[in-house]
């Protein structure tokens, strides 16, 4: 490409971690074995070894199902419930002489709920299908055998193409980068649809590809790559380039991923080296784990009870069947002899009566089949879908800075909501901010920053008392401190205040050359990128993290202000102290060793102007502190002091450091490292290590920096009020024990009354025997001395109890490992749950998801939250996962079930959403079975009444509409609008939270009580409507009600007394409810009407029944009356005596609002609840402890 400067330096000498370094498993002499064996021919696609080899092509489809298969696999899903089997099989027993009713009667419904469900599965496919379509269409530029790039479609792709990828574009598959348009070998590639973070990602090829930018130059390119193959490793790559006779090891820094976006970039070259479902990202695409929530398993339960009543009431109506058949014919006499026993079929057969009592007891199978409700799954699908989309448009769930609503990612799990009993919570993103902030730094051992924050005025707050010198602005200011004015503007990541350096200040302090230096590592020791702005005549910054983008504004500020990256250099504008004017430095950029978790700090080492070697490097103090020099120690221990205190006020810190470097020192390390980073072998990593050890030693101490991550708003507030909900609290973070103690005080997780229990293996003991080196023996001290700190802290619990006084717990990482191993973790788990919160520091993502496995094994409902790709293990082993959608991108919230913006937002979908969801779901099934059963014993009841015959009660298709049209829609009305109380109030008293933690509403207790309530309505319709109207005149010229009258008369009771049980059961009407309810009981009449006029061979027992005979009949209305109202009373009664004598939490709150209402004054409504709840109150601290 013409103007394209020609490199001076070896790209594979910078970016040593972070662009050529792999991981601990990316070993290349791994390539050609199991695992490792995909080969690539660039820009040779047509090669017969290539087709040969057959890989997939680039189409792409995230459907769940093909035109093929959605039937047999749509139903397959549909058939997995027992119920529907059930009723399947029914349906096909029906055709047969056995059935009670016709069969068109039972498999309409079924065919209704089927396809319901089965066409709200097709519309959710068609919707991902129109995402394929739209993803497989996107065009590219391929480089084709007339050596020009044509246009072509993502789904036409084929391993080996050669693409041409332009600004702002996604790249089409999984490439390797072959050049880019900068001179220096990089490219910026955007991974939000891969991880959610916008901070962009630098790349860079391979200097021997560099040459390739135009179509000419790559008519001759031919190589082979070797790699490994498709896998889910989106931060791995192992392969290596074959061309021109050399070997060429490949890494991440190389492989541009599938769904990436190009920017900041012309364009790039790249080879096609996985395609389609062979991409990382496709890889990546595997389904979250199931989660059913606890009311879901139970509803199984209570379906295995209906199908064990219906099993006991038909084998009770087959056995007495049995004798009544077998007593018809007692020698040559004949007890029914108008049935003609002796002539009958086998069903009726006196002299075979065990058979015919086998097929009647199928037959009793049928017929009280209405006792599993066939339209519940349907129901409650439709009921959480329509929840659920209720929270995605709760406004006060809304948050406008970054436009993110609430969302429910799924809806199996609303009324979970309800239940929470344990909050697992990260803390950086998702108690803070994540947003940092530079507030403070100490350089050559003074303190710098005089903000104050929110950790140190809680510290504050809970000392009553004044501000410690550390925390105090005016500290260590001088006579500055009186003269303090402020008139800038915030600016995002820099909160420091501190006239004595800023504004060019600091070149008057005594230690001038230090603060010069400390800024100068921050604004070169990283991997940021400036953005410049050139209309405004500003610089942004895009960093890997907010903590480095914080270094570098800070730096800026000050007066060190990066403005250009290039591969080999980094540019600023810098005070001249001298002339006290600015001026451009440009440092050549030798090397940067990238931070990892291992290394816990980066370094860069440059060639200044005046040709000086400089390492500057910054790090964690437990790993920077035994590298500095005994010349280059002379702040130590102020710098130290600052730190530790620093710490307490909640804040992040690193320790600054540079050192001189020699050239002949420098040229043999330089030779040492690359043959480190250069090596193929399985210990490259630990190779490459040790070679950085050798250079980043004999530091000279510089200072150290103190960043804030700001509490989100509200969370102080959320926490005390879930702890006022009785909802535990555990804090999961990877922070410092000190950082996470503090930020506890200031989150109100942590109170100062509260004693604390502190399990630790940071010991002079533990840390005499490590220094030994004696692995075994650490092990050993280390399993024992947690073991004891845990039998000491349940003594703690103990007497803590006793004293009526709530404990932390608060235990790092090391303890943690071994506190969750063999038999110390049910000591563990005993300690734990027996603390009012829990704060494990220093924990990693694997330790968070065994603390969560560790707590669901209470039984008790668990909710994850957090808001890191850290925290996506934590979130799928949670009964719960809700994901934060903040700084840290969106691998949690992709991972999620719930979806929120900030913590605060907890409060309202666990006090509100939850309580209403889970109330309204618990209600609608318990009420589900209470129609059901209600319907279904008539039927029982009746079979007595007509010897067990077989004889249904009802009309076939009464018997089938009763579940899909007459009591359907009440219910679903039920479970999206009913409110016990209103949100105001459900955030006003937590303690209503209770009711789910505890069960209350969907205990076996209450569930037998809504069944009984349904046995107990049945007996009195049958009984009150038989002895009301059979045994007198029903019409007006005398006759007497017959079998179809009956029938119709008793299921008009049974509409009425269920749709009338909802009216009663329901706290919150709105005209939905009253329309739903009375709607479905003039569905009745209206639909009897209609089916009445068809002609009898299909109306049958309907023919006119109303519109003739039942309508005209005031009996007919006075029976239904009475029965009605004498079906409803003991409900009535009961609930009377149980609001009076024994309330549940919201009928408290129920009955002062109501009281108060009518007093006008807000102040008794808050005064009445109180007392009455604060007995409440003290029954669950007494079942706490």
């Amino acid at each position: 490409m013409a103007g394209r400067r020609k490199r001076t330096i070896r790209l594979s000498k910078l970016y040593t971690f972070s662009c050529l370094r792999t991981s601990s498993k990316d070993d290349h002499s791994q390539i050609g074995q199991r695992g490792y064996s995909r080969v690539v021919y660039c820009n040779d696609p047509d090669n017969p070894e290539a087709i040969q080899l057959n890989y997939r092509g680039n189409y792409v489809s995230t459907t769940k199902y093909t035109a093929a298969n959605f039937i047999p696999k749509s139903l397959f899903e549909q058939f997995r419930r027992v119920a529907n089997v059930y009723f399947l099989v029914v349906a096909c027993v029906s055709f047969s002489p056995l059935a009670p009713y016709s069969a068109v009667s039972i498999l309409a419904p079924l065919l209704v709920v089927i396809g319901a469900t089965m066409a709200k599965e097709a519309v959710e496919d068609w919707r991902r299908r129109k995402q394929d379509i739209e993803a497989n269409n996107r065009e590219v530029k391929v480089y084709s055998q007339d050596n020009t790039f044509h246009v072509t479609k993502w789904k036409k792709l084929r391993v080996g193409d050669v693409v041409r990828v332009e600004k702002d574009e996604f790249f089409p598959a999984d490439l390797f980068l072959l050049s880019s348009s900068y001179d220096d070998g990089i490219c910026y590639v955007e991974t939000m649809n891969l991880d959610g973070e916008t901070n962009l990602k630098v790349k860079q090829f391979l200097e021997v590809t560099s040459a390739f930018q135009d179509e000419c130059s790559l008519q001759n390119f031919k190589a082979v790559i070797k790699c490994e193959d498709p896998n889910e490793k989106l931060y791995s790559f192992v392969g290596s380039l074959h061309y021109d006779g050399s070997q060429y090891p490949l890494s991440p820094q190389q492989i541009l991923l599938r769904d990436s976006k190009l920017r900041n970039t012309e364009y790039i070259y790249g080879v096609v080296i996985f395609t389609g479902h062979d991409t990382k990202v496709m890889q990546n695409a595997t389904d979250p784990p199931s989660k059913r929530s606890k009311i879901e398993r139970r509803m199984d339960k209570i379906v295995y009870v209906l199908f064990s009543t219906l099993v006991l009431i038909s084998s009770v109506g087959s056995f007495f069947f049995g004798i009544k058949t077998k007593n018809d014919m007692s020698g040559q006499t004949y007890e029914r002899w108008y049935l003609r026993p002796d002539n009958t079929t086998i069903f009726f057969d006196p002299r075979r009566a065990s058979l015919a009592a086998f097929f009647h007891f199928l037959t009793g199978l049928m017929l009280y089949g209405y006792l599993i409700p066939i339209s519940l799954y349907v129901s409650i699908e439709i009921v959480k879908v329509l929840q659920s989309i209720f929270i995605n448009q709760d406004q006060e769930m809304y948050y406008e800075e970054t436009d993110r609503p609430a969302r429910a990612r799924t809806s199996n799990l609303n009324e979970e909501l309800g239940q929470v009993h344990t909050i697992l919570s990260d803390k950086t993103g998702t108690l803070t901010c994540n947003s940092m902030e530079f507030v403070k730094c100490s350089i050559a051992g003074i303190a710098y920053g005089r903000g104050v924050t929110e950790v140190e005025r809680a510290m504050k707050k809970r000392r009553k008392d004044s501000l410690p010198d550390f925390c105090n602005p005016s500290a260590e200011l001088g006579d500055y401190g009186d003269n303090i004015t402020d008139s800038r503007n915030a600016i995002k990541g820099f909160n420091f205040r501190d006239e004595r350096i800023m504004e060019g200040k600091w070149v008057n302090e005594l230690h001038s050359d230090a603060i010069q230096k400390f800024f100068r590592v921050l604004a070169i020791c990283h991997t940021a990128i400036p953005d410049v702005n050139k209309y405004l005549d500003e610089i942004s910054y895009q960093a890997e993290s907010p903590d480095e983008a914080a270094f570098v504004i800070a730096a800026r500020e000050i007066g060190f202000e990066f403005y250009e990256r290039t591969q080999t250099s980094i540019s600023m504008h810098e005070l001249d102290p001298q002339t006290g004017e600015k001026v451009d430095r440009s440092y050549k950029l030798l090397h940067v060793l990238e931070f990892n978790s291992s290394r816990k700090r980066m370094s860069v080492i440059v060639r200044n102007a005046e040709d000086q070697l400089l390492l500057f490097c910054k790090g964690a103090d437990s790993v920077m502190f035994e590298r500095l020099s005994q010349d280059g120690r002379m702040f130590e221990t102020k710098t130290k002091d600052h730190i530790s205190k620093y710490a307490e006020a909640g804040l992040r810190t690193l320790v600054i450091a540079y050192r001189d470097l020699g050239e002949e020192e420098y040229k043999i390390w330089q030779e040492e490292f690359f043959k480190a980073k250069t090596s193929v072998t399985s210990d490259r990593d630990a190779l490459v290590d040790a070679a950085a050890d050798k250079i980043e030693k004999d530091l000279t101490l510089l200072g150290g920096t103190a960043v804030e991550d700001k509490l989100q708003k509200g969370v102080p507030e959320c926490i005390e009020r879930l702890a006022q909900a009785g909802v535990k609290i555990w804090v999961l973070t990877g922070d410092k024990l000190e950082t996470a103690v503090n930020i506890g005080y200031a989150c109100s997780l942590l109170r100062q009354e509260m004693p604390q229990i502190i399990i630790t293996l940071d010991t002079p003991d533990i840390n005499a025997l490590e220094k030994q080196g004696d692995k075994d023996a650490v092990a050993k001290a280390s399993r024992e001395s947690v073991m004891k700190q845990i039998q000491e802290g349940k003594n703690q619990v103990s007497s803590a109890k006793g004293n009526s006084m709530a404990t932390t717990l608060i235990i790092d990482g090391k303890s943690l490992d071994f506190a969750l191993a063999g038999n110390t973790k049910s000591l563990f788990l005993e300690l734990a749950i027996g603390c009012a919160s829990v704060v494990c520091c220093r924990s990693s993502p694997k330790q968070k998801a065994r603390v969560t496995r560790l707590v669901k094994e209470t039984g008790k409902t668990t909710l994850a939250i957090g808001d890191g790709a850290n925290d996506v293990g934590m979130l799928q082993e949670a009964d719960i996962g809700v994901g934060i959608s903040g700084v840290e991108g969106m691998q949690a919230v992709m991972s999620s079930d719930f979806a929120i913006a900030q913590f605060r937002f907890l409060e309202r979908l666990l006090l509100v959403h939850g309580h209403w969801c889970y109330r309204r779901i618990a209600m609608m099934i318990c009420y589900f079975f209470y129609k059901n059963i209600t319907f279904g014993f008539t039927l029982f009841w009746f079979e007595a009444y007509a010897s067990f015959s077989g004889q249904p009660a009802y009309n076939d298709w009464y018997m089938s509409f009763y579940n899909v049209f007459f009591t359907s829609l009440p219910v679903i009305a039920l479970g999206v609008f009913d409110q016990d109380v209103s949100a105001r109030l459900c955030l006003k008293y937590p303690l209503l939270h209770q009711e789910g933690v505890q069960n209350i509403l969907f205990s076996w207790a209450r569930i037998l009580g809504w069944m009984l309530n349904g046995v107990c309505s049945s007996i009195v319709i049958f009984f009150f409507t038989t002895n009301s109207i059979l045994h007198q005149a029903f019409r007006r010229d005398g006759k007497v009600a017959g079998f179809e009258i009956l029938g119709v008369t008793m299921y008009s009771c049974v509409v009425w007394t269920v749709n009338c049980q909802m009216a009663l059961s329901i706290n919150y009407f709105t005209w939905i409810q009253h329309f739903f309810i009375w709607g479905s009981i003039a569905c009745w009449y209206v639909f009897l009407v209609i089916y009445g006029l068809f002609p009898p061979t299909v109306s049958t027992t309907a023919y006119k029944t109303l519109v003739e005979t039942c309508a005209p009949s005031p009996l007919y209305w006075l029976a239904t009356l009475c029965v009605v109202i004498s079906a409803l009373l003991p409900y009535f009664l009961y609930k009377s005596f149980q609001i009076r004598f024994f309330p549940m939490y919201h009928n408290i709150i129920q009955r002062t609002r109501l009281e108060s209402s009518e007093s006008q004054t807000s102040v008794g409504f808050s005064a009445g609840i109180e007392d009455v709840i604060r007995p409440l109150k003290e029954r669950l601290r007494r079942r706490k402890s």
